[in-house]
């Protein structure tokens, strides 16, 4: 009886190794687990990241042209104001020249 008690025993202890290397096993297994699915969250991260990076270099894009077309607009402005200040000198230009033909024609009435 005494052999089989250890014979028994001896099975009993591998089987307990046996789980215990099972659960090694199964611990393993879920640290991958976790290890990939963390790196899933990095890749997610860093996809979300670039696509925020994306979206603000078009939005620095949009304001450079908005600002681009300020200065176009405010160009044609002082364009438009250059230009109606020289025709209002040649109206000026135009008033005197009326006003000195009055004067030669008044100064040949005189005379």
């Amino acid at each position: 009886g005494k052999k089989w008690d250890e014979r028994c025993r001896e099975r009993e202890r591998e089987r307990e190794r046996e789980r215990e290397r099972e659960r090694e096993r199964e611990e393993r297994e879920r640290e991958r687990e976790r290890e990939r699915e963390r790196e899933r969250e990095r890749e997610r991260e860093r996809e979300r990241d670039s696509v925020q990076e994306r979206e603000r270099e078009r939005e620095r894009e949009r304001e450079r042209e908005r600002e681009r077309e300020r200065e176009i607009a405010c160009k044609r402005e002082r364009e438009r104001e250059r230009e109606r200040e020289r025709e209002r000198e040649r109206e000026r230009e135009r008033e005197r020249e009326r006003e000195r033909e009055r004067e030669r024609g008044r100064e040949r009435e005189r005379e």
